[in-house]
């Protein structure tokens, strides 16, 4: 594996650009000192500025359910961008997307597009703030919901009463009406409603974590999410950035079986280019400009690329009765290589999954919240994740991360990488 043409760009990066990267996980940190740079993907596969080839475990981040550079969705932007690149009015494409989500996703009458997921949970706490009348929003340890200032915040020393920010730049203000609590922990939940019931707007959750890696919820949480918020007026948001239309067609809201209030979107629905929505249910979604009285806009919402690129994506997965359960088997089937080859390493690893996405925690399970993941062993994820890379496996470049597997991959990938797993996790249990 050559690396010098990433080294250099990063050199030249660090001249331009805060840390050399645009988004702080790319500089890779935590497992290399400098970033690799991509220059094109096919299908299951990404290739380096040095012409290294890596089968992609990461598929930016979750929305190439399809892989690279799938024919359908590079036609659809082809055959967009010869027509127009924007048009700053409305477009068939935003109605027809919209349609399509709204038949799919149960607890949705109407969406609204933007251009991120941070938009997305920043549009939906404000609709709920003003539909309740209340400021405090309730999320959890270990949830990323974008960087919107009211939501990067910790808990304080009060726990449930009070938050700090995480970040210089954000006000003490921004963050002291946000309750930070533990994932999976639905007694603090309800202990924080009984303390401060009548001031919570909303919670919002990721019905399957997979910002700390994958921690699914545990049994009755998330329903008792959905009792507890109705029963004292506020609503519930379900943060589907990563599990909506990766899960399943209907979400995880689908795959649960409930109605949170808001739901928001993100990258998926764009087939991979930048797009978020937010949507729910008609009553709430009426109140938002300009039918309603509250403010929110975007002047490259419903981008006419995003759109077609979306539109491709989500079609193909919604005609094919087959995509669900096939992208499913391929998750568990690269689960069960992991649990087989940690276990023949004689290296504790813990394997956590859900349809579509799964992540492997260097510690004793089960990995049920925030405080569980700082038992990950990093060092030795950075070990493993190196010898990963060396045979050609891209990764996620983090330990507490979630993998992404795609349609793109087979049973000659799946055996790439199962084939990779001996010395990776011999790496890691002599870390």
């Amino acid at each position: 594996m050559t690396t010098q043409a990433s080294k250099l760009l990063y050199e030249r990066a660090l001249r331009v650009t805060p840390g050399g990267v645009n988004s702080p996980v790319r500089s890779m940190r935590q497992v290399r000192e400098y970033p690799l740079f991509a220059e094109r993907g096919e299908g299951a596969y990404v290739y380096d500025a040095d012409g290294n080839r890596y089968l992609d475990l990461l598929c930016s981040w979750g929305p190439l359910i399809l892989g690279h550079g799938h024919p359908a969705v590079v036609e659809a932007i082809r055959r967009q961008a010869a027509r127009a690149l924007t048009f700053g009015i409305a477009s068939r494409l935003e109605v027809e997307l919209a349609e399509l989500i709204v038949g799919a996703l149960p607890a949705v009458d109407e969406v609204r597009f933007v251009s991120s997921g941070t938009e997305a949970t920043m549009s939906a706490i404000r609709l709920a703030r003003a539909a309740t009348g209340r400021d405090v929003v309730v999320k959890f340890a270990g949830c990323y919901h974008g960087h919107v200032d009211a939501l990067l915040a910790r808990a304080g020393s009060g726990a449930a009463l009070s938050s700090l920010p995480v970040s210089p730049g954000v006000p003490a203000k921004a963050a002291q009406d946000t309750l930070v609590l533990p994932y999976n922990d639905l007694p603090a939940v309800e202990a924080a409603f009984a303390a401060r019931g009548g001031e919570i707007a909303a919670v919002i959750v990721e019905p399957i974590a997979a910002n700390m890696g994958v921690v699914p919820p545990v049994e009755g949480y998330l329903q008792g999410l959905r009792r507890v918020t109705r029963a004292h007026g506020a609503l519930l948001i379900f943060d589907e950035v990563i599990t909506g239309f990766r899960v399943r067609l209907s979400g995880a809201q689908g795959l649960f079986g409930l109605d949170p209030d808001l739901t928001c979107l993100g990258k998926v629905i764009g087939g991979g280019l930048p797009v978020g929505a937010y949507g729910g249910r008609r009553d709430l979604m009426e109140r938002v400009a300009p039918q309603g009285d509250v403010y929110q806009a975007g002047t490259l919402s419903g981008s006419p690329l995003a759109m077609a690129a979306g539109l491709a994506q989500l079609s193909l997965l919604a005609d094919d009765a087959a995509a669900y359960p096939r992208l499913q088997a391929t998750g568990q089937a690269l689960a069960r290589a992991l649990r087989e080859g940690a276990q023949a390493a004689d290296v504790t690893c813990t394997v956590q999954e859900a349809p579509g996405l799964l992540s492997a925690f260097f510690c004793e399970g089960p990995v049920r919240d925030q405080t569980d993941t700082e038992r990950n062993a990093t060092g030795r994820y950075r070990a493993f994740w190196q010898a990963m890379a060396e045979q050609g496996i891209l990764l996620p470049p983090a330990a507490n991360e979630a993998i992404f597997p795609s349609l793109a991959l087979g049973e000659a990938e799946i055996g790439l990488f199962a084939a990779a797993l001996p010395r990776a996790l011999a790496s890691a249990r002599d870390a």
